[in-house]
């Protein structure tokens, strides 16, 4: 049966300083450059999105999505360029704005702003906020984020940064609307919050079984009802990993999985995670590792549970050699894509 809803499929990536594939750490304006290249590998493979994330850590070297995209516009033709996700929380909203509308405009219509709380928080005070206004500045920020893409002149006081007098905003899109999503971790808060506005939803969908997640779609297809919003869209992202066997890619990743969450969790007070835990998140959970085949059929199950219209697929986790992410790109979009749409049912 053919699916109604044609799905769009992206790469992510928050920037995880590479390895040569001598095994050496590039530095951060290396991985910057080698983001860029994989990117155009991507727009020429047909891949329809690239996310790059915004951290503030040793281990990323991307802070500033919005510059990298822009790199990228230049040398590329199709592809939507997108954060995954913008910190709006510890940014201003109106410079945000401008900084999309311009990269909107470098790769004529092309760019789309994902907003998020972030996962990290090295951003606030690093920016001078503090985190006892967590809830606060994301509430007003996004509010004021809303009313400035309507693209008119915008009033609005708040309590986190100087108030608005019919401040009108330039550039403005071609379009008349910058593309705009909201990126949520799975609470039902950011849910609701992100209908109440009409936003687009991005999950990120990062461990356990997906259709936990199920509920939530649900929840935010109501909320938008209730808001007085039409149907919006729905994607997911969620990290894999993909090489010419199943074998192949569990003992490339296993090492670079295992580094990347023992990093995370000394500063979250997670156990170390075992072999036999990544093994059930690769079989039951939201880990999309293995050879194309078996990453289509798991990406084409997810999609028909979930009924979503976008799956991004999370690559180079940790200090992945070049090689092996070029790789993954090649086989995501010269073979597990077609195959998705396949099993799909799309044309």
């Amino acid at each position: 049966m053919t699916r109604q809803k044609k799905i769009e499929f992206g790469i992510d990536s928050f920037g995880d300083i590479a390895r040569d594939n001598n095994g050496n750490l590039l530095s951060g304006a290396a991985s910057i450059r080698q983001v860029v290249k994989e990117a155009v590998m991507a727009d020429k493979l047909g891949i329809d999105a690239i996310g790059l994330g915004e951290h503030h850590r040793f281990e990323y070297a991307i802070s500033s999505p919005e510059m990298v995209l822009a790199g990228i516009a230049g040398k590329t033709k199709h592809i939507k360029l997108a954060s995954a996700v913008t910190v709006l929380s510890s940014g201003d909203p109106v410079r945000v704005y401008q900084r999309f509308s311009t990269l909107d405009a470098l790769s004529n219509g092309r760019a789309q702003v994902i907003l998020g709380r972030g996962s990290f928080t090295e951003s606030f005070p690093l920016f001078g906020y503090d985190l006892r206004d967590y809830e606060i500045l994301f509430e007003e920020k996004i509010e004021l984020f809303a009313r400035i893409l309507k693209e008119t002149p915008v009033s609005w006081e708040g309590t986190t940064r100087p108030s608005l007098d019919e401040a009108d905003i330039f550039p403005k899109t071609e379009s008349g609307k910058l593309a705009t999503l909201v990126g949520v971790g799975g609470s039902p808060q950011s849910v609701i919050r992100a209908a109440k506005y009409g936003f687009p939803l991005m999950l990120a969908v990062i461990g356990g079984s997906p259709r936990r997640f199920k509920p939530l779609i649900e929840l935010y297809h109501r909320a938008l009802k209730s808001n007085g919003h039409a149907i919006q869209p729905v994607g997911i992202h969620s990290p894999g990993f993909i090489a010419e066997t199943d074998r192949e890619a569990k003992e490339l990743f296993w090492p670079l999985f295992k580094l990347h969450h023992e990093r995370v969790g000394r500063t979250r007070g997670w156990p170390n995670i075992t072999r036999e835990q990544f093994e059930q998140e690769i079989s039951q959970g939201s880990l999309y590792v293995g050879s194309p085949e078996t990453v289509a059929q798991k990406m084409a199950a997810t999609i028909r549970m979930l009924d979503i219209e976008r799956f991004d697929i999370v690559y180079g986790f940790g200090p992945t050699m070049v090689g092996d992410r070029e790789r993954m790109i090649e086989l995501y979009g010269g073979e597990v894509i077609p195959r998705v749409r396949a099993l799909l049912g799309e044309e």
